[in-house]
């Protein structure tokens, strides 16, 4: 795709990951900080970048963290974090999150909004298309109930409760320096965006 585009001279935009990065800064990434995935999920969206970058292509490499949107995840089931989420505590269930992991959740409808923004750049390079600010996996889970005014029954997990399959990176904040640089960030803060998904799901369904 990214041969095709460099031959039409048409600007290519990949979707990657936060995953590229190991989580062990501690702070917000920008897109120059060295990328040292920690998984083959990592290495392989990395090798995509690297791939992209040498075929000499206009391109722009979104580099996003903590997906969920309004159309069903076929590769989770059918729920995002959200709604798995309202699923458990619908049932009743105990709802234990990790608090070890931070992240910024992002709403995919402001992924689309930014992309269609990006569409008027000129130059090539990687851009994080994240939204504003961070928080853990228990802080996310812990909003989503306050702002559906849910008394679920939530509590932290302790470090290593969960068996995992694959290393992640403990730290997974991006910060959206490309896109600020130029003027062109329209992404909202994770708490904005999530209310806007809630009001969204709830009047479609």
């Amino acid at each position: 795709m990214a041969k095709v585009c460099k031959e039409l001279n048409a600007l290519f935009i990949h979707i990657s990951t936060d995953y590229v990065f190991d989580g062990l800064k501690n702070a917000p990434y920008i897109e120059s900080d060295c990328a040292k995935p920690l998984n083959n999920y990592g290495i392989s969206k990395l090798a995509g970048e690297q791939m992209i970058a040498t075929t000499n292509c206009r391109h722009l490499i979104m580099r996003v963290s903590g997906l969920y949107g309004l159309n069903p995840c076929r590769a989770k089931g059918g729920k995002n974090f959200v709604e798995l989420m309202l699923s458990l505590a619908e049932a009743g269930k105990p709802i234990r999150v990790v608090d070890d992991e931070k992240v910024s959740p992002t709403f995919t409808l402001d992924i689309a909004k930014q992309i269609s923004k990006l569409l008027t750049v000129k130059d090539s390079g990687i851009c994080h298309s994240t939204s504003e600010g961070s928080c853990s996996w228990y802080e996310f889970a812990k909003a989503i109930f306050e702002i559906s005014k849910i008394d679920a029954n939530l509590s932290k997990a302790n470090p290593g409760e969960f068996a995992i399959k694959v290393n992640r990176p403990g730290y997974s904040v991006l910060e959206n320096h490309f896109l600020k640089s130029r003027n062109l960030n329209v992404m909202r803060n994770w708490r904005e965006a999530l209310e806007d998904y809630l009001l969204k799901r709830n009047n479609t369904n």
